[in-house]
This record gives structure tokens, sequence and C-alpha cells, in this order.
């Protein structure tokens, strides 16, 4: 393994850059450093091929105007605002959508293989809350064609590194990369912890002297710990969807950097606004995409209406998702759903051949886990949690208020989404963003002229934080007994979608968040059967459950404190949008206990914890004014 030496018996690894996670952001960036001249990690806790990117079905957002002429990077900025119920930071979308033609175009020349119209341009299809068709796709695997070609362009990298070391001259590799860059992937490594260097004021967010120098982890299949030194951290780990009991995400999306973060002082922003996507396939929670119904598919209630008619007559199907998920969910709960749990979506009437040519995917899931062909039956579809615009807070920079720390993708919020994503912006955001990231790394390290040296401080804080993280497992592996991690776990998910679902109100909300701070308090007693020390899942599954608790209380709070309802954010306690005290981004941080800090809206619950458990921080919340532009706030109206 790259850059590997053993200090105080736990293997030490040392990079120019770290990137935590391998999909499409964590690929897209690594590509950037390592043509930078970067020695680059990129660390996994699954293979890169597996990664949530792999499952994302629809496609990719940009004004090419393929399909219909006219389009523009302009019009794409506006859905996306106005899709955001105006809470998205106009500047930071101007930035996503000017970069999104030429992303789609660098990752076709990359080797992606786009659907294509008759005359040969890149296929483009309609997507909810979108006035032109926009949305490039590959079939109904558009997720799987890019994660494939990004990891397949780190791999010839890295062939190229090889042929380097072994003494090819020149100064530069192909196509412009500087001699010097590597890449390195550790895979089936969880991380545990980010490691700061420099001193702490003690008080709100980090220091103006600290900065991130490395994490650690633990490598799965030996359950050894490894410290690892660098210049530059990533986070680019993705959604928290498994802290939910229905949703698209997959086991792996638990919201680790958003821990990570929030524990190494840097804030979260705009965390109450989690997404439920309309269609996902009653039984599993597998996502039916928003292409069927862009390629012409109906939602039907069991009175066989199309009822999407009765909310939004002109967009009907092709609403926003926050708008159809909650049609969805109110038909059902009022009675017009099949078994008062999901309604149909109808694909019949496109015909087998369009099926197979454009959702050749979907047919597949639903036939082999719900027995159902949807050339000859509907689908049963119901609202799960799919996607969350709240994540890390950082700039359109990428960089968080810790110096050395960044973070990208669904994990971060820049914020592009604000309080309901558009169908189509993720896959945009995660190689848009990805690759400015990266950019911005490689163009700080490469002009600090620090030559990629880890200081002695620094490797002496990896080496305490290893100790540290070293008695936190033993001490989970030697219990015995107490509170059994699957139950407890399982409890958290029910919660979270029963009080922080669809739809929310103050009173369930609060009692919800009574209950949450009640299991909270009984993890410090968490204990697992599994004691092995290869690929010990069991373990990896309870230190993953401390972060869903950081994640679920961030949720909570700030669903509590927004009085208003806005996108994805449907309390019927408060129905109305309330620009006036609310077209903010809540800040949710974790303050020292002893540390004087400015709260608003901050809802007190029992504190954390039992005898003898250290208080891990307060939790506290602020406000931050959206960014707005050239699109004024108006009523949000499809």
């Amino acid at each position: 393994m790259g850059g590997e030496e053993t200090e105080s018996g736990y293997p030490i690894h040392t990079h120019d850059v770290i990137i935590i996670g391998a999909g499409l952001t964590g690929l897209r960036a690594a590509i950037e450093t390592v043509d930078a001249g970067l020695d680059t990690a990129v660390i996994s806790k699954v293979h890169p091929l597996r990664s949530h990117s792999v499952a994302a079905q629809g496609g990719m957002n940009a004004a090419l105007g393929n399909a219909q002429a006219g389009d523009s990077w302009e019009d794409h900025a506006f859905d996306t605002v106005k899709g955001s119920d105006y809470l998205a930071d106009q500047d930071a979308v101007e930035l996503m959508c000017k970069n999104a033609p030429g992303a789609v175009i660098e990752l076709e020349h990359f080797g992606t293989v786009f659907s294509r119209l008759e005359d040969g341009k890149i296929a483009q299809r309609p997507f909810g809350g979108g006035m032109f068709p926009r949305t490039c796709y590959a079939a109904d695997r558009t997720g799987h064609n890019i994660l494939h070609t990004l990891y397949e362009q780190l791999m010839g990298r890295e062939l190229e590194q090889s042929k380097e070391s072994k003494g090819s001259k020149g100064s530069e590799g192909s196509k412009g990369r500087k001699r010097g860059g590597r890449i390195t992937f550790y895979e089936e490594f969880f991380v545990t912890s980010l490691i700061k260097s420099g001193i702490s004021s003690g008080e709100k967010g980090p220091a103006k002297g600290e900065r991130c120098v490395g994490c650690t982890c633990i490598n799965l299949a030996d359950r050894t710990l490894h410290g690892f030194s660098c210049r530059a951290l990533l986070l680019a780990t993705g959604g928290f969807g498994r802290l939910f009991t229905r949703s698209t995400n997959a086991l792996i999306n638990t919201g680790d950097g958003a821990s990570l973060a929030l524990r190494a002082g840097v804030p979260l922003k705009d965390m109450e606004f989690v997404q439920f996507h309309p269609t996902t396939l009653y039984g599993t929670n597998i996502l039916i995409t928003e292409g069927a119904r862009g390629e012409g598919g109906y939602l039907l209630n069991n009175k066989n209406e199309r009822f999407m008619k009765a909310y939004v007559p002109k967009s009907m199907e092709l609403a926003p998702r926050d708008i159809v998920a909650r049609s969805i969910q109110q038909e059902i709960d009022e009675g017009r759903g099949f078994d008062n749990k999901y309604v149909l979506l109808d694909l019949r009437h496109l015909g087998k051949d369009k099926i197979l040519e454009r959702l050749p995917g979907i047919r597949l899931i639903s036939v082999d886990f719900a027995g159902v062909d949807p050339v000859e039956e509907p689908i049963p579809v119901q609202p799960g949690q799919h996607y969350s615009m709240g994540g890390i807070s950082v700039g359109n920079d990428l960089a968080t208020e810790l110096s050395g720390l960044y973070a990208a993708g669904e994990c971060s919020c820049v914020s592009v989404h604000g309080a309901n994503r558009l169908g189509g912006n993720s896959l945009l955001e995660t190689v848009v963003f990805g690759k400015l990231a990266g950019q911005g790394i490689g163009k700080n390290l490469t002009s600090s002229g620090s030559g990629g040296r880890v200081g002695e401080e620094d490797k002496k804080a990896v080496l305490e934080r290893l100790s540290e993280e070293a008695e936190r497992v033993k001490a989970l592996l030697t219990r015995d007994s107490g509170v059994k991690m699957a139950g407890l776990r399982d409890e958290l998910k029910k919660l979270m979608f029963e009080c922080f679902g669809v739809f929310r109100e103050g009173k369930k909300m609060e009692e919800g968040l009574e209950k949450l701070l009640e299991l909270k308090s009984r993890y410090p007693e968490v204990y697992i059967d599994n004691k092995s020390t290869v690929f010990n899942q069991a373990l990896i599954y309870a230190l993953e459950l401390r972060g869903l608790f950081d994640i679920a209380e961030a949720v909570a709070r700030g669903a509590i404190a927004r009085n208003e309802s806005r996108g994805s954010h449907a309390r019927t306690d408060y129905p109305d949008r309330d620009d006036e005290n609310f077209l903010a981004h809540t800040i949710y941080r974790l303050e020292d206990r002893g540390a004087e800090g400015k709260a608003k809206g901050i809802t007190e619950g029992k504190p954390e914890g039992k005898p003898g458990i250290k208080p891990e921080g307060k939790p506290v919340l602020e406000y931050l004014p959206v960014r707005l532009g050239k699109f004024p706030v108006k009523e949000r109206v499809y």
C-alpha cells in the first residue's frame, strides 16, 4: 500500500491528498489531483464499483438543446432555483449549470456511452420541474455507465504511473498529466475519525490555526487500525438514506462524512431537507427512476384515476419530486391507495419496444423483486427516502471552515439544491463539483511549495488519535451484554420515518426528538456478538450507528425549528412558506459544553449519554442568509 510506514505498531500512510469515498464525486476529484501531479489516496468501505453512484438511473441535466432547441444554462438555473423553493444559493447554481454541458461532453470523451437520438446526438428526456427535456441518459443505468468510465480513467493513470516507475522518460504523462501524480486505492477501509493539528480555541468552530491532517481507518479484512497523513482531505461519502426505514439508498449510505465533519467541529447545513422519491418499489423500496414518468408513465390510484391532475393539472406526473411524493402519500393516507400502502405506475401504453430500449433496468427490477412485468401490468410504488439536500457546509470552492478539509457531492451542501433537488441534478453535482474540488485542491497544494512533507506534530496527532480509536473499538468488542445494536438501529430508522417523513407536525416531531435522545443515550451500552477479526461487518454497523445518531439529531432539530413549509420540508401545522423569517440556511454545529455560543431556534432536550460518559457537544442552530441573484423570489407554481 502506498506511503506505508509503521510506528508504534500502527501502519501509517502518507499522501498529498486523501479522498474518502469512491463514488462519482471522489473519482472525478481524483482524476484532477492525479493529473496535477499529486500523490492521491482514495479510501472506500466498498470496492469503488460498488459505490452507490452505480445505482443512479435516470440521467444528468445539461442544457444541450438536443431534444428541443432553445434551452440555455439560464433556463436550467431558473428551473433549479425554482425547484429548490428559492433556498438554493444562486451563484452556486449558476456555477453548476454553466459547467453542465462541458461536463457531459467530457464524460462522453472519457468513454461514457450515452443513449442517442436518431441524428446521433446525445439523447435527452424530460424530468420533473424542467422547462426543456435536458436530462442526458444511458438507458436507465446512467450512474453505472459514468462510474465505470471514471474508474477506467483512473486505472489508466495507475498503469501509466507503473510504467513511469519502471523508468519511462518524459516530464509529463499522457494528455498533459504532470509526472509524479499517483493514485492508490484503499478498498474496504472504514474511516473512524478525522485528525486535526493546531491549537483549538475551545469555542465555536475550528480555531484559526487548526487544520485537518488526516484520518484513522479500520481495514475490514483484518480489523487493523491504520493512520493516514495528508496535506488535504476531501469528503465524498454520499448521503444518509439508511437513517430511514424506507430508502432507495444502499446499505453503505449511513452519513459517515457528515458525522466525521461534525465531530471535527465543522457545521452542517440544511439537514432538515430530506428528499422522498415518489416512486420506490413497494416491498423493497428500490428506486423506480423518474425517467419512467419522463418517458410518459402514469400514476394511478385505486379508482384507476391519474390523480396528479387534482394536484398539479399542468405538470401532472412531471411535477418536482417533493410535490409528487406528497400527492402520492396523500392519496394513500386518504384511502385511495392499494391496501393503504401504494399506488400504481403504469407503463403499459409505452409499448414493449420502448420499455426495453429506454427502461430495461426498471423492467428487470420489477420482474425480479415484485414479480411484475411492466409490459403487462403496472408497478406498485410508494414514496421512500432518496436524497439529502443538506450536508457539510461548504462554499463554492468546496472548502469547509476547517483548513485542509473539503467536501463535495451529496455529503456536502454548497447549496445548489436548496429545499428540493430536481431529478437529474445529482449526477451533475457529483461530476461538476468533484472536478472543481480536485482542481482547487491541486491548485492550492501545488502552489504552496511545502513539498508534501508531513510535520512531526501532524504525525504525533495521527498516533494519538489511533490510540484513542483503538480504545473505543476495544471497549465495543469487549462488551458482552447491554443493548443489541441491530434492535437500536431499527428503532431509530422507524422513528425517523414516522416523525420526520413526507409530512411533519410540530408536536409529533418534538415527541420524536425526545424519543431519539432516549435511544441515543443507550448507544454507549451497545454490544455485538461477533468478535471476529475478519470482515466483521457487525463492528462496522455499530460504528456507523454512532454517526446515524449524529445525523438524526441534526435533521430533527433543524426540522422542529423551521416553522414553515418549504420544498421537501412539509409541515401540516405551518403549511405556508415564510420568506420573512426562513429564507435562510440552517447551520447546525456541536459546541463545546463550556463555550459561550449564540444559538437561534435551538430545541433543548435530554442530555446525551449516561453517568461517566463525557458529553460530546451542545447542539447549536444558527441561520445564514440565502445568496440571491438574477431570479427574484416568487410563489412556486407548476
